[in-house]
């Protein structure tokens, strides 16, 4: 059987190293296909205007059997068969916390994107619905294929010292720092990179910044809990890092979150600062617990690839 050539849009490895560029990593260490890296060097915010608006339109890569779009980014037609990632809506279904251009170009652009899409891959149950139910997606067209988490989130290995409550995240306004920051009683430490929406660390707040995964583990295990009250997510990678690393989980009831930590979590209201209080108060250490690595997620998805060309 002859491999199967696939063009991967590397874009976001230039941007970012939050969840996208995680996945895009992971697919390019471990899928077990002819890969060709396609991508636009979106490095300012006049290059991802032109990427938007004039790249991923008519993005067509040739000798290639088929494209991998590990974002909604992508091309409004495509010859080339396409399989589009989609790791949330959250632009669809909350525009007010995206800045003026990415709402009102995903607003055009999405649904040209998935249309085009041969196979859509969601990475929860939880995304697929929310396909199904904002753009009208025939949910036979979506495959689940989850996020995987690293090997070094483990409970073994070196533990931050303090007494502190962790939120892992980009800062933007989905990322509900301000309540969180009110629930919490002591030092509130925060891993990730400044972002949009004007939001800024609170006072009690020890901004981090960007870490490495080790360090970020032991911040895991060192953590009285993690609190992951975001008002919206499609995966969310911090809960599951949390929970292999032994680390104790405060997180958002009806959301994807509950798919991926079932009953190790304590769920609370994200809109409510006295319910993420209590939950911070009622978090217990769970077992740890294991994912797929990315040599699973890459073999699922190298999975839809065959069936998107069979």
């Amino acid at each position: 059987v002859p491999p199967i050539r696939v063009a991967l849009d590397t874009t976001p490895l230039l941007q970012t190293r939050a969840g996208t560029a995680r996945y895009v990593r992971g697919l390019l260490d471990h899928l077990d296909v002819e890969l060709d890296a396609v991508a636009y060097p979106a490095t300012s915010r006049a290059r991802t205007l032109a990427a938007d608006a004039i790249w991923y339109p008519r993005l067509a890569p040739t000798g290639v059997d088929l494209l991998h779009c590990p974002t909604f980014r992508g091309p409004f037609r495509s010859s080339t068969p396409l399989v589009v990632t989609v790791h949330d809506v959250a632009v669809l279904r909350h525009p007010e916390w995206f800045n003026r251009w990415t709402r009102t170009y995903s607003r055009l652009a999405v649904p040209k994107v998935v249309a085009a899409a041969r196979r859509l891959i969601a990475v929860s149950e939880f995304t697929k619905a929310e396909l199904v139910a904002i753009l009208g997606v025939d949910p036979d067209k979506v495959s689940v294929v989850p996020n995987a988490v690293e090997p070094i989130f483990t409970p073994e290995g070196p533990v931050a010292e303090g007494d502190y409550v962790l939120a892992v995240g980009t800062l933007e306004p989905r990322k509900n720092l301000a309540r969180i920051a009110a629930a919490v009683d002591g030092e509130l430490r925060v891993v990730g990179a400044s972002g949009w929406g004007g939001v800024q660390p609170p006072s009690n707040v020890t901004w981090l910044g960007e870490v490495s995964d080790g360090e970020l583990a032991s911040l895991y295990r060192g953590a009285r809990c993690l609190v992951y009250a975001s008002l919206y997510e499609g995966f969310g990678i911090p809960v599951a890092e949390a929970l292999a690393c032994g680390c104790p989980v405060v997180t958002s009831q009806g959301s994807a979150m509950a798919e991926i930590a079932r009953g190790d979590a304590v769920y609370v209201d994200p809109a409510d600062v006295t319910s993420i209080r209590e939950g911070i108060a009622r978090a217990v250490r769970p077992s740890a617990r294991t994912f797929p690595g990315w040599s699973e997620i890459a073999r699922q998805t190298r999975a839809v690839y065959e069936e998107v060309l069979s």
